[in-house]
């Protein structure tokens, strides 16, 4: 914080306010006095407005730059595990041994959902989208777990971080085993936070199954590189329900309805089917130059993103854990994934996309990668909200934990000027 002032002047009003510095990032004018002068600040999408303080995570898009609490994500990625990565999150630094083995300890304690639990699946239809599921029953959540409702209890705060972050997985893969008709599989708790969900996933009573190294430490990335992206469309959301007072359970239901949507959470699912619209290799050349006409709806998904003008840093681990995944399943020359390589290979060579920075990004390759486990496309959204929902909690702790406002957006209203009401028999 500093002493520089910025001035605005409409008409004969002069209005000054202050400049804010962060510790990274640009520079904030602080107009939250406007409102004294009559006058809002018009800003759809909210691309230059900063709705609150934070110390989570920094990204800057022009340099191709992510920092969960100031560290790299390729390094967090590359060196660490999602739990910790989780602990670091929550509380601001990376655990030492003891803390880690504790934090884990907690999170094997709240695996499991409870019993009832089980029979609002049977309300769903077989065929019901997983995420109109999942939203339902993380915000029925808050009708089991009155213990920890208090949001103004720190203890009671961690406790629902904990059971958020531990019953996710659990709930995502019974999503999954409904819709496919199978039974659920409970948590194994000695298994690692991704290797127990792919056995949840995977696994029958029939058949236990040990999941492939290769493809844990592949969907561990995955949930690293997603756990949080700053104030995001999902992340304001929860922090939107949580001004309002609202329990934690209900405020990340919250957010997994706002990531369901196709131009949030979807774009690695419509990136797979963009993929299956090409259909095969030869086909390339005709769906580039569609993407490069301007009148043309068709669009490259994948490819680009709206906060990073450079490389996207996620994008940089994910294709190298996407190659090692197919090499690990014996899919690198499977017709499908020779094409996606095939498309990736053009965008990152031909002119047009190299000019513009279309570069592929996180979600083309996590979308193959998913694919190539096994994950089917309609489970991609709800692998993205159980990984996120780490980012959400954080952001929610954060701001229940300081002084905060409710949130209320002004409009610039266009409608009718006041009129009066006409009675039925005389209107025309």
């Amino acid at each position: 914080m500093g002493d520089k002032k910025a001035q605005l002047s409409v008409g004969d009003i002069t209005a000054e306010f202050d400049v804010l510095s962060g510790t990274l990032g640009p520079e904030v004018i602080d107009v939250s006095s406007l409102v004294k002068t009559g006058y809002f600040t018009y800003d759809p999408g909210f691309l230059s407005t900063a709705a609150c303080e934070s110390k989570i995570t920094f990204i800057d898009g022009d340099a191709g730059v992510l920092l969960y609490r100031g560290y790299p994500i390729d390094q967090l990625a590359t060196k660490s595990n999602f739990l910790e990565v989780c602990y670091l999150l929550l509380n601001g630094e990376l655990p030492d041994a003891s803390h880690y083995k504790e934090f884990c300890k907690m999170i094997n304690r709240h695996t499991m959902v409870h019993e009832q639990i089980r029979n609002f699946f049977n309300g769903f239809r077989r065929d019901a989208h997983p995420m109109a599921i999942m939203v339902g029953v993380v915000g029925a959540l808050s009708a089991f777990y009155h213990d920890s409702l208090d949001i103004k209890n720190p203890e009671h705060r961690a406790s629902s971080a904990l059971r958020l972050i531990a019953k996710m997985p659990t709930i995502a893969a019974m999503c999954y085993k409904y819709s496919i008709g199978q039974p659920f599989m409970p948590p194994q708790n000695h298994m690692s936070y991704a290797e127990n969900f792919l056995h949840m996933m995977f696994g029958t009573p029939c058949e236990e199954i040990t999941p492939d190294p290769v493809l844990v430490r592949a969907l561990d990335k995955i949930f690293i590189l997603h756990a949080d992206h700053e104030q995001n469309a999902s992340t304001s959301t929860v922090r939107l329900a949580g001004s309002t007072g609202a329990n934690p359970f209900v405020c990340i239901s919250a957010g997994i309805a706002a990531l369901w949507g196709p131009a949030h959470g979807g774009a690695n699912e419509a990136a797979l089917n963009m993929l299956h619209e090409i259909g095969d290799i030869s086909q390339i050349g005709k769906y580039i130059e569609r993407a490069k006409d301007p009148n043309d709806p068709f669009r490259l998904m994948g490819f680009g993103h709206r906060v990073y003008k450079n490389y996207d840093p996620r994008a940089k681990v994910m294709r190298q854990t996407c190659y090692e995944v197919l090499e690990a399943v014996g899919l690198r020359n499977d017709p499908f994934f020779k094409l996606a390589m095939e498309l990736e290979r053009i965008a990152l060579e031909d002119d047009y996309f190299v000019k513009r920075k279309l570069y592929p990004n996180v979600d083309f390759y996590s979308g193959i990668t998913l694919s190539a486990i096994g994950i089917p496309t309609n489970m991609f959204t709800v692998i993205f909200a159980l990984a996120r929902t780490i980012g959400w909690t954080a952001h929610w702790n954060e701001m229940i934990s300081s002084p905060y406002r409710l949130g209320r957006p002004r409009q610039l209203y266009t409608g009718p000027t006041e009129r009066k009401f006409v009675d039925m028999h005389d209107r025309v």
